[in-house]
């Protein structure tokens, strides 16, 4: 009896579409204590004011490869981000977000191998805002990253601002 039941429903499952190459996700930064956890997190209003804005589209359709293109808005004037994907989760703590994500993970861990930590093997972006606090930047890699792995994009401090130091974790969105 059951086959005649299992046969009925695949045709709806045809109809499901494909997980699609392209995502994206689309946030504005709050902090880590609201009330409904934010997809994007400041842990610096300084220089990711609550409120402000990020758009990433991340784009794994060429077979091999991905793209991986950030838009903000509302951030601080003038500064330049390094960005980074990493393989934790957004958090109250900016630790949360976990190691750099690697293509081929370094056995030693936090990685400062060059062999590891370079532009080849991680997912590195520079962002820099313009007079009113909008930047975009973009990077591709000759990978893809493992499913379920790569969970966050970090905003790191750059130049240092003020009580931050250039490696500090600022903002974080959930990938």
């Amino acid at each position: 009896m059951t086959a005649p039941f299992a046969a009925a429903l695949l045709p709806l499952a045809l109809l499901a579409p494909a997980a699609s190459p392209v995502s994206v996700v689309e946030a504005d930064f709050d902090p880590a204590t609201a009330f409904v956890p934010p997809a994007a997190i400041s842990y610096a209003q300084d220089l990711v004011p609550y409120g402000s804005h990020a758009r990433i589209v991340t784009d794994r359709s060429a077979p091999g490869r991905t793209r991986l293109t950030l838009t903000v808005r509302g951030l601080a004037a003038d500064h330049t981000f390094p960005v980074h994907l990493h393989t934790g989760t957004c958090g109250a703590e900016p630790a949360s977000s976990g190691p750099h994500y690697q293509d081929a993970v370094d056995p030693v861990q936090p990685s400062t191998d060059p062999a590891y930590a370079n532009e080849r093997n991680e997912l590195r972006l520079v962002l820099r805002t313009d007079a009113t606090g909008e930047g975009a930047a973009s990077a591709t890699v000759a990978w893809q990253p493992r499913p379920g792995e790569a969970r966050s994009l970090v905003l790191h401090a750059g130049t240092p601002a003020g009580r931050h130091a250039a490696g500090d974790r600022v903002a974080c969105v959930k990938l």
